[in-house]
């Protein structure tokens, strides 16, 4: 009878391990089932978790050399399918699955991997309408991040010198899809800021698959669009297509001609409102023209009223006013005068002792006195007769 060979614990893992090993069915297995258990290891970035259906178990690791070309973050309750190898874990002595590739059971891993970051980003607002910056209304610097060899750049560059040719347009080519294009959109977005090197940012690309796009989704990306201290005007794909750029960026264009009329004003609107602006100032002008004229009229007419010369002329008027009443006064009162002078006069005449003396008679004076009486005359008294035609002188005998 052959005597059992006693092995260590040990030595019997490690050849249930190259038993394992050695099974080429198990080099290469796809498994589904539901995460439950899941770990991401902090310091190394492995993944640790189990693999259930509704009867059994399976412990299962993604080293982080697997992990990290993941679209999406695994979580507890995800049905997904895995690609990897069977081998034990001789420490414990447990076998486990190395998972290499992971996708999920139903929903795209980039449909799952964008519902995640869009729910993460949401929560730290990202989104927040408080945190959009106005898009300027004129800008004279576009920033344009996108590629030098696609139509994009040629679209927008078309726009802008049909609306706008005031504005220069400045390019920070970049790759848009592939492995590392978010970095290189990333930093343009940041080195346009560092430079203060555009008034707004146009960020996109044309259309394409999700794959395509997929650098716009990007977490390194959309945390560069939210730091812009430039504003952002995300075009990515076409009007249907939507991007994690697109919720963070200040403004969401269906596509990068729509972004850059965005970007823009029409000069047109702009001579049109110019000339609008003319017409007004001219009308205000002529108006104000008329008003202050007639007030110049009228200013001068007062002037005129109220100068010196108008004031002697008024003056003279006055006095010429008055000197006329004052003449005519006068000569009412002289003819008035000359009338009862004259009425006087045919009254003195009429009483006048000269007429007496005409008819015959005489008056007879001593010392210049008339005599009317005999009784006032003595023998030898020196008279004066008044005759009509003169005097005589006599003595009373």
């Amino acid at each position: 009878m052959k005597t059992p060979t006693v092995l260590s614990v040990t030595q019997l893992n490690t050849y249930v391990k190259s038993i394992i090993d050695g099974d080429m069915l198990l080099r290469s297995v796809y498994v589904v089932g539901e995460i439950s258990n899941f770990t991401n290891h902090y310091r190394t970035g492995h993944y640790y978790l189990t693999l259930k259906d509704g009867d059994c178990a399976v412990k299962a690791v993604m080293f982080r050399s697997a992990n990290v070309r993941l679209k999406f973050e695994p979580e507890n309750g995800m049905k997904v399918i895995v690609r990897g190898r069977v081998s034990l874990f001789e420490r414990d002595g447990q076998y486990q699955l190395y998972i290499e590739d992971m996708q999920p059971d139903g929903a795209g891993a980039l449909s799952i991997a964008f519902e995640q970051l869009k729910q993460k980003l949401a929560a730290e607002g990202l989104f927040d309408a408080e945190h959009k910056k106005p898009i300027p209304r004129r800008s004279y610097r576009i920033g344009v991040v996108t590629s030098s060899t696609g139509a994009v750049l040629q679209d927008i560059r078309n726009v802008v010198s049909r609306r706008f040719p005031l504005a220069d347009i400045i390019l920070a080519p970049v790759q848009v899809q592939g492995d590392g294009a978010a970095v290189q959109i990333a930093q343009a977005i940041y080195d346009f800021n560092l430079l203060s090197a555009a008034d707004v940012l146009i960020v996109g690309r044309g259309g394409g698959s999700a794959e395509d796009l997929w650098a716009f989704n990007e977490e390194i990306v959309a945390r560069a669009v939210y730091a812009s201290e430039i504003p952002v005007i995300s075009a990515v794909g076409h009007e249907t297509d939507f991007t994690i750029c697109d919720f963070v960026a200040d403004l969401r264009a269906p596509t990068p001609s729509a972004a850059a009329e965005l970007a823009v004003p029409d000069i047109r609107d702009d001579i049109a409102f110019i000339d609008a602006a003319l017409g007004q100032c001219e009308a205000i002008v002529l108006e104000r023209l008329a008003d202050e004229s007639d007030r110049l009229s009228l200013a001068r007419e007062r002037i005129t009223a109220r100068s010196p010369a108008a004031i002697i002329d008024g003056k003279i008027q006055t006095v010429d006013l008055l000197l006329g009443r004052a003449l005519a006064s006068i000569d009412n009162k002289i003819n008035n005068q000359q009338s009862r002078l004259n009425a006087d006069i045919s009254k003195l005449d009429a009483l006048s002792p000269l007429k007496v003396l005409m008819r015959g008679y005489s008056i007879a004076k001593k010392n210049g006195k008339i005599v009317s009486k005999t009784s006032e005359l003595k023998s030898k008294d020196k008279i004066s007769l008044r005759l009509s035609d003169g005097e005589v002188d006599c003595e009373v005998l």
